[in-house]
Parts: C-alpha cells; sequence; structure tokens
C-alpha cells in the first residue's frame, strides 16, 4: 500500500535539478558519441572550410586520451546524481514503493532520453552534432575542478590496476586506410585508379631498395678500359642513356657515364679517349634502404642513378629514379621497352609470371597465399623448395600449387608458371566398389 504522498517544495527543487542534470547527461551522451567518431583528419578538414566551432573540436580530438576522460566523468556525475535525486524523491513521496517507481523512471526516461536518444541523434549527425557542441565542451574540459577530479580518479583506478591511463596511439592503421579506400571505390566516392594509387603510396612506406632495383644479372655496364666510342655503342644498343662504369669488376663500380656527355665528347673529336675521362662520381645506397629515402637522397644529390650494394659491399643491382616512381604510378614504358607482360593469368586458372616479380604482388593480384621468407620473389621462392638451380621444365610444389620453371637464362630462373593442383579424381572405377583385395 502506498504511503502517503508527502511532497514538499524541497522534492519540487530536486526534481527540477533532476531534469537539469538529464538535460546534461544527454549533451555529454551525444557529444561523447559525436567526438568518438570524428578523426582528426576530418576535423583538420572542418578547419580549413572555416567551420564554426572547427577550431574547438579540432583541439578536442587532438589529444583524446585528455579530453575523452574528463567528458565521460561530467556524464557519469549527472546521471548518477540524477538517479540518487529521483530516488529520495521517490521514498519521500510513496515510501517502499518509491524504489520500484524510482527504478522504472531511472530505467525507462533516463536511458531513453539521456542516452540512447542523443547517441543516436549524433550517429545520424555526427558533424553538425560535433561542431555545435564543441565550444560547450572546451568549455567544460578546461573547467579546474572537473580535469583535477578526473586526473584523480584516473589515479585512483591506477592504485587498482596499474597503467597509465589512456595513450594516444595509431587510431588509424594502415589497414583501416586501405579498408577506407576499398569502400570509398566501391560506393563510387573517389575513381578506381585513385584507390590503387591510395594503396601504393601505403606499400610505398615498406617497399626496401632490392626490391625494386634492376638486379645484378641485368646491369648494362661498360669497363673501365673502353674508349668512349665503345661505350656509346653499348649503351646505344641497350638504349639508356647512363651506364656504369666498372674497374676490377662488377663489384667495383668506379662511376657512371652520360650519352649527353659521350655525344659532347664525340663532337669534339673525343672518340678514342678513354672512357674513364668522361664519366662522373656514382652515388651507393644499400639494399635495405626504403624507397621512400631513396628518392629523397636522389633528389637532393640531382641523380637519376645509383648504385645498390649488399651487406658484403658487393654490387646488388643498380635502381634509378624511374624505378622509384614506377611503386607509385606503376610500370612508365618508354619507346626502347618491350610490351610483355611481367604477371599474365591464363584461362586455366595458372598464372606466368617474370622470375623477378614479387611474391606479395602475385599474392595481391591472384589471390595466391605463397609464403614470404629469406626470398623477395618468386624466383627465389622455387630456389628455396627445390634447393638447386632448376633446368627448364623441373617443377616444385607447395601447398596447393605447382610451380614450373618455364625458362632459365644459365642460373636465373626467367619465367615461372603457378597452377592449382587439381583436386584427385574420387570417382570409383566401374566394377571395384567393395571389390575384396
Amino acid at each position: 500500500m502506498l504511503a502517503s504522498a508527502r511532497f514538499t517544495g524541497t522534492d519540487a527543487a530536486l526534481l527540477g535539478t533532476v531534469l537539469v542534470l538529464i538535460v546534461f547527461s544527454a549533451l555529454f551522451a551525444l557529444s561523447e558519441t559525436a567526438i568518438t567518431r570524428t578523426s582528426k583528419v576530418k576535423a583538420l578538414a572542418l578547419v580549413e572550410e572555416q567551420r564554426r566551432g572547427a577550431t574547438a573540436l579540432f583541439k578536442l580530438v587532438e589529444h583524446p586520451e585528455h579530453n575523452l576522460p574528463v567528458i565521460l566523468f561530467a556524464l557519469q556525475m549527472c546521471t548518477l546524481v540524477a538517479a540518487t535525486m529521483v530516488g529520495v524523491v521517490a521514498d519521500q513521496a510513496f515510501g517502499p514503493w518509491g524504489v520500484v517507481i524510482a527504478t522504472l523512471f531511472e530505467v525507462v526516461f533516463i536511458f531513453v532520453f539521456a542516452e540512447l536518444a542523443p547517441k543516436i541523434w549524433a550517429v545520424q549527425h555526427s558533424e553538425r552534432a560535433a561542431l555545435s557542441m564543441a565550444p560547450f565542451l572546451a568549455a567544460v574540459v578546461s573547467f579546474p575542478p572537473l580535469r583535477w577530479g578526473t586526473l584523480g580518479l584516473i589515479w585512483l583506478s591506477n592504485l587498482v590496476l596499474p597503467g597509465q591511463g589512456l595513450k594516444e596511439g595509431p587510431y588509424v592503421t594502415e589497414e583501416v586506410l586501405l579498408a577506407m579506400a576499398d569502400t570509398a571505390a566501391d560506393e563510387a566516392v573517389i575513381e578506381r585508379e585513385e584507390r590503387k594509387l591510395i594503396h601504393s603510396i601505403i606499400d610505398f612506406g615498406d617497399t626496401v631498395a632490392r626490391e625494386v632495383m634492376v638486379p645484378r644479372p641485368d646491369m648494362v655496364t661498360v669497363p673501365a678500359s673502353a674508349t668512349l666510342r665503345q661505350a656509346a655503342d653499348i649503351a646505344a644498343t641497350a638504349g639508356f642513356s647512363r651506364v656504369p662504369v666498372y674497374g676490377q669488376g662488377i663489384d667495383d663500380i668506379v662511376g657512371v657515364v652520360y650519352v649527353k656527355d659521350m655525344m659532347r665528347a664525340e663532337r669534339d673529336d673525343k672518340a678514342e679517349e678513354p672512357v674513364t675521362l668522361f664519366m662522373r662520381q656514382p652515388q651507393f645506397l644499400p639494399d635495405s634502404k626504403r624507397v621512400a629515402e631513396v628518392m629523397r637522397e636522389m633528389q637532393a644529390g640531382k641523380q637519376h642513378l645509383a648504385i645498390v650494394v649488399d651487406e658484403y659491399g658487393g654490387t646488388a643491382g643498380l635502381i634509378t629514379l624511374e624505378d622509384v616512381l614506377e611503386e607509385l604510378v606503376g610500370e612508365i614504358s618508354d619507346e626502347y621497352d618491350v610490351d610483355r607482360p611481367q604477371l599474365e593469368l591464363l584461362d586455366d586458372g595458372s598464372l606466368q609470371v617474370d622470375g623477378r616479380v614479387p611474391i606479395d604482388e602475385i599474392n595481391e593480384v591472384a589471390g595466391f597465399e605463397l609464403p614470404e621468407g629469406d626470398w623477395d620473389t618468386v624466383g627465389g621462392f622455387f630456389y628455396h623448395l627445390l634447393g638447386h638451380v632448376p633446368v627448364e621444365g623441373e617443377a616444385a610444389e607447395f601447398s596447393d600449387h605447382r610451380l614450373v620453371a618455364q625458362k632459365v637464362d644459365g642460373r636465373r630462373i626467367a619465367q615461372v608458371l603457378i597452377a592449382p593442383l587439381s583436386p584427385p579424381d574420387e570417382t570409383p572405377v566401374p566394377g571395384t566398389a567393395g571389390a575384396e583385395p
């Protein structure tokens, strides 16, 4: 049985305070959702558009580990204090039944109007909510008592569960960026070519020089004993504008000769002079150097060609500025290049690839799962499987794929065929089912 209602002026003041606290709870709940759904990149774009409230918004999302705990603390304070006051008023007005009434009020009214509805609206209008609430939140998080209280509670929580609070970290990873680019391309927000460029830029940071260099066996070089005319003939035959010059051997690169320098010298009747008189100082780079750094060094040194050396100081290959740019924009062909695909998917589902194609490119294009290890290319992986130099037609199997050496140049695997293994024919031979041995 309900107790006699004893509703006083104090109860009315408490209910008025409860309504104010519920309003603030709704605002904080809306703000929390809007802020957590706004990235730094989005906030910076709004600042550049000079949107009202964008500057305050950027300051909030720039260091969420400092600001978000204050917002959450304010939200919990408003909700808990409002719920406590409702319980006090209900107990005064309805006696023992007041607990039940207060609980129903808190579960239904406070949850719907102070939690659920504001957060749903913030999800549907995240940009508008974030911009409109940013100035208010900036004032809240800078309020000293509230910030001190939050820091004190964080310190107390660290005593219970040792830690250092919320740390700033990579909130947007490479995988997230790639997924965002794929989704944007699927929804026609960006073009397919733009998606490919985004993927190339992200992969660019992880690529090293040995993955894009012209390997040592493919280098076109001239000996230091050659005359200018001989060097010019070699360069003209290969179609290159720059050719390395070696001394004792390929591991002793002493310079780089430019075709334009040789043309100028030939015009001055110096065709029979040693090529070493016209070569320039070479640039050397380790094979483990990232191509982003390679590009910056080549730009700074005004070089278009550099010699790549291995960990023992030997020549591993050479790299050009064109090789680096191709990692971003794809193959760049000129009139001297032979248009020969390095990777070709055949009608039967097999893949015909150049031995120098990287393993990760094959896996990405064809959906294979070839492993990565101490090798970079499919040719290196083939060597790993066989343990010796293959002959043309020799095959090796890995998982559910069969690799065949279609072309071998000396000790180098020039072309590989990767074919899926056909599942075994499990059709029983007629007349053998159930036969006794």
